[in-house]
Parts: C-alpha cells; sequence; structure tokens
C-alpha cells in the first residue's frame, strides 16, 4: 500500500475514534478541510509540516501515530 494511504488511513482512523468530523480535524489543525479529505483518501502528498499539525491536533505523539501495524515493514 502506498504510504500517503497508510498515513490517510491512520489519520481517520484517529478522527473517527476521537468522533471528529473532518472539519472539526480541519479547524483544529489549522488547516483546510479538502485538505485532509485529500490526504485521508491519500490523493494528497502531505507536508511534513501539515502532518505535525494533524498529529497534534489528533492528540497523539508522532511515535504513537507510527506504532501500527500498517508501518511494519517499511514503505512499497
Amino acid at each position: 500500500m502506498d504510504i500517503r494511504k497508510k498515513i490517510g488511513l491512520r489519520i481517520k482512523e484517529y478522527r473517527i475514534n476521537l468522533k471528529l468530523t473532518q472539519e472539526a480535524l480541519a479547524f483544529k489543525a489549522e488547516i483546510d478541510k479538502t485538505y485532509v479529505n485529500e490526504v485521508e483518501n491519500g490523493k494528497r502528498n502531505i507536508s511534513v509540516i501539515n502532518l505535525e499539525k494533524l498529529i497534534g491536533a489528533l492528540d497523539v505523539t508522532v511515535k504513537d501515530f507510527f506504532d501500527s501495524k500498517s508501518f511494519e515493514g517499511g514503505v512499497e
């Protein structure tokens, strides 16, 4: 699976667990809601700065964000 899709799915997983809409997450991260949608769907190559904003808005550490079986084995 493409790294963009892996990151997008992980963001979506955390967002849903927090019961946030894409709009609410975007507001919290101070980024555009269409950008969040494109990232979650693996259509956008997310910048490190925006990834940091989204991870912060999800109230999770970078370590915990990437601590998932979907990131094991490196990038394909």
